[in-house]
């Protein structure tokens, strides 16, 4: 995969990899596998608009829906927001815009170019990155805490209040520290210098901190904390919802309170598109995201119960628990499709395209099962293409099955609302598979079933440009451009390679918005004196190691670079001239500085090089692509052209002959000829 990867990032085989990532099946490599984490829309109050990735249309933000990277919010005025993670929730306010720039296994990275967020963060492993990317500086967390950060209107301002934890601020050639109880406003933009100034004193607390507190108190106290993993997104949901018992089969295992009689699981809701998972239950109640995504579902005789993820060990071995699009097996209803939950130690298996490894993970993080059964389903399923047959424990469950139509489901549509009522004895007869059907989606299935809405940011916000210190990865391509490839794919979910080459190629048109800039100060913390705020520029100060470059990426638009930045070699940074002992050694560092700055505008001018004969390339590859598409088109149409006109012929000719035998008499019977001893002469064979 690493030549693959090296091949890519030239540009030179964009047309020529995609059939080797075809012709690779089902062997995929797991940096190929999709990410183990999502956000969680978990509370909507107001009027909230969502942009699907790789759309340019905006609904209302559907409670439940699963958030990955490239989706965008906005939170209008009188309105509220809140993301849930593993680990960590985002509380957005009044005018806040923010966009998902990247959400994998260690990086969350979030685009806020108006508004203010309040950013919780419970838990930080050594190799996770949490950033939060405004107009005019890239705020990362350095320690577990909660951060208030605040852009005004005019884009130029941001404020920082870090209620406990730890952070760093990076902006032009600047990096400042922020610690527990400090308030900062950075001033500038991303086409200026970073200019700060510590206050004295934080603003009361208002109704957007109050909130937030209580959401944090409800998670803090949950007591399903105790029977879950503090990695499922959405348990502390469970809490006023439902109850947990004690069951010598499973453990803890929770019911839900009020759910109508005859209610089984996945039945409230709808299938929305989600790339990379493909097809992903979004469900309408309250409590409807850790036990559709997590765990597993069992039939008690009297009622449904959710078996989760165990919790945290206090030692030996964790893993943790990998999000699911649907923990469901597939039933073969005829015209319909219907499905069924998953039981404790049945199997899930994903139809898009993953690694052995992530299929032994994504199982034995959410229930109790043995490898060697997950290996044997994958490989008879996924490598070799073959119905394997499973006795699925809650099959027999009154009304565990649940059938809706084609359309319904590649829609998006309330399956409520479109229920298909199957015949019990077909049921009982039809096969259930393992993966999901092989459907193509339409637009409304990645838009949900939720109703367009004219609140969206407005066109400042938009289009302006925000700082990043990590560099942000390529565009979600447009659902159009992954529509097309996953009808080609025959229904199938894209791999992530798939569509990383659609992202490629569709970026060759694009003018690369990273541009980099050099950081020559290092970190320093903040002081003002009590009664009033002072600006401080960065002072000499104990080394750090340098931290990654600040980059400048358009709002909402990131396209990626043919060269990466972190890529092309880079000089040492010079120590500051403030540091010099004497006027020699403070000119000597003031012509390193220069020096350094010089190889600056070489390096980039070398990038922006590669990067114009990287879109010349790529374009030129568009350009051979259209032509043989639209050569293949007239072909096509020629033959249909000819099969019709054949078509016609044989209609007139047959309806000539009709008319003659009509105008004509019948002829006259003639006697039978008396058999002839010679034999009669063969028909002349056309010249």
């Amino acid at each position: 995969m690493a030549a693959i990867e090296r091949l890519r990032r030239s540009g030179l085989v964009a047309f020529a990899m995609t059939s080797l990532i075809f012709s690779v099946g089902g062997a995929y490599a797991d940096d190929s596998d999709p990410p183990a984490r999502i956000a969680r829309l978990a509370y909507v109050q107001g009027s909230v608009s969502f942009q699907p990735a790789g759309t340019q249309d905006w609904v209302a933000a559907p409670l439940n829906r699963p958030l990955t990277s490239g989706d965008v919010l906005w939170v209008d005025n009188g309105s509220r927001a809140e993301l849930q993670l593993d680990g960590s929730a985002v509380r957005l306010g009044n005018g806040t815009e923010l966009s998902l720039i990247e959400l994998s296994d260690d990086v969350t990275q979030l685009q806020m170019s108006s508004g203010t967020l309040i950013l919780r963060v419970r838990q930080l492993d050594d190799n996770v990155t949490y950033e939060v990317d405004t107009p005019n500086l890239a705020f990362s967390v350095l320690r577990p805490g909660t951060y208030r950060i605040s852009v005004d209107a005019s884009g130029n301002n941001t404020s920082i209040i870090v209620r406990s934890g730890q952070g760093e601020v990076s902006g032009g050639n600047s990096a400042y520290t922020v610690q527990s109880g400090d308030y900062d406003i950075f001033s500038g933009n991303a086409m200026s210098p970073l200019t700060a100034a510590a206050q004295p004193q934080a603003p009361d607390s208002d109704a957007f901190d109050d909130w937030s507190w209580d959401r944090d108190s409800r998670w803090d106290r949950s007591p399903s904390a105790q029977y879950v993993s503090d990695d499922v997104v959405g348990y502390e949901d469970l809490d006023e919802q439902g109850s947990w018992t004690n069951t010598p089969d499973y453990g803890p295992v929770w019911s839900p309170n009020s759910v109508p009689d005859g209610w089984a699981p996945y039945q409230v809701g709808y299938w929305s598109y989600i790339a990379p998972w493909g097809y992903t239950w979004v469900d309408a109640q309250p409590w409807g995201f850790a036990p559709f995504h997590y765990g597993r579902w069992i039939w008690g005789g009297r009622s449904w119960g959710w078996v989760p993820s165990p919790p945290r060990p206090a030692r030996g071995v964790y893993i943790r628990p990998v999000y699911a699009p649907a923990l469901v097996a597939w039933v073969g209803a005829g015209a319909a499709v219907a499905w069924v939950a998953l039981g404790p130690h049945e199997v899930y298996v994903p139809r898009y395209p993953v690694s052995a490894n992530y299929v032994r993970k994504i199982n034995v993080s959410n229930t109790t099962v043995n490898t060697t059964v997950i290996n044997n389903l994958y490989n008879t399923t996924v490598i070799n293409n073959k119905t394997v047959n499973v006795t699925y424990v809650n099959r027999g469950a009154p009304g565990a099955i649940t059938a809706t139509s084609t359309t319904a489901f590649t829609s998006g549509q309330p399956v409520a609302r479109n229920v298909i009522r199957v015949d019990p004895h077909q049921l009982a007869a039809a096969p259930i598979r393992p993966l999901a059907p092989a459907a193509v989606p339409t637009k409304q299935a990645v838009l949900g079933s939720s109703r367009p809405v004219a609140s969206k940011p407005p066109q400042a916000v938009l289009t302006r440009l925000v700082v990043a210190r990590t560099p942000p990865p390529a565009p979600p391509p447009a659902f159009e451009a992954r529509q097309a490839a996953i009808k080609a794919n025959g229904g199938k979910p894209l791999s992530v390679a798939q569509v990383s080459q659609i992202q490629h190629a569709a970026s060759a048109t694009r003018p690369a918005p990273i541009r980099v800039t050099t950081r020559l100060a290092v970190p320093v913390h903040l002081t003002a004196p009590v009664n009033a705020p002072v600006a401080r520029a960065p002072a000499n100060t104990q080394p750090r190691l340098p931290a990654p470059p600040v980059s400048q990426i358009q709002i909402g638009r990131a396209a990626p670079a043919a060269i990466h930045p972190r890529e092309l070699p880079q000089a040492p940074v010079p120590p500051s001239p403030a540091s010099a002992n004497s006027a020699l050694e403070r000119e000597q560092l003031q012509q390193q500085q220069q020096l350094r700055a010089q190889q600056d505008e070489e390096r980039q001018r070398v990038q922006q090089q590669q990067e114009l004969e990287h879109q010349r390339l790529a374009q030129q590859q568009a350009d051979a692509a259209r032509t043989q598409e639209l050569e293949r088109q007239h072909q096509q149409q020629t033959q249909e052209l000819q099969q019709r006109h054949i078509a016609e012929q044989q209609a007139l000719a047959t309806k000539q002959q009709e008319e003659g035998h009509a105008a004509q008499p019948a002829p006259a019977p003639h006697p039978e000829p008396a058999p002839s001893a010679h034999k009669p002469a063969e028909p002349r064979k056309p010249e």
